[in-house]
């Protein structure tokens, strides 16, 4: 039965890309079959994503620093779970921050109307860091 290879990946060997002003990530994983993908963010303080909606839920750990966003605040250490179809309407990082985080499908960034303004997807994920 042949199935998708295993996967060994030293982070630390990858480039940063910037993905948004002061956020930058690692791409880790990407799946063409299911959207899934998982990235290290990296980001700096007073750096944000704009208001967002999720097309797939997601999971994410917090390594270091502090996330503020609709949920409440996460410091080091915490774990977290955003269901299908949640937005946020901001997502802070007061201080210097790095995530494990992986979303199952793609999040569309809003406009000020609520109208999608640019997708974030596995597909875009793999061309930022390949380019």
């Amino acid at each position: 039965m042949n199935g998708p290879a295993d996967q060994l990946i030293d982070s630390g060997t990858l480039a940063w890309v910037p993905i948004v002003e002061g956020i930058d990530f690692r791409l880790l994983y990407t799946s063409a079959e299911t959207g899934r993908w998982t990235v290290l963010f990296r980001a700096q303080p007073g750096s944000f994503f704009p208001a967002h909606r999720h097309y797939g839920a997601g999971e994410y750990f917090v390594l270091k620093g502090r996330m503020e966003y609709r949920a409440g605040v996460a410091l080091a250490g915490a774990y977290g779970y955003e269901p299908l179809d949640v937005v946020h309407e901001m997502t802070t990082f007061p201080e210097y921050t790095e995530l494990l985080f992986t979303n199952y499908g793609p999040v569309a960034f809003l406009a000020e109307d609520g109208s999608v303004s640019s997708i974030l997807d596995h597909s875009l994920l793999s061309q930022l860091a390949a380019a």
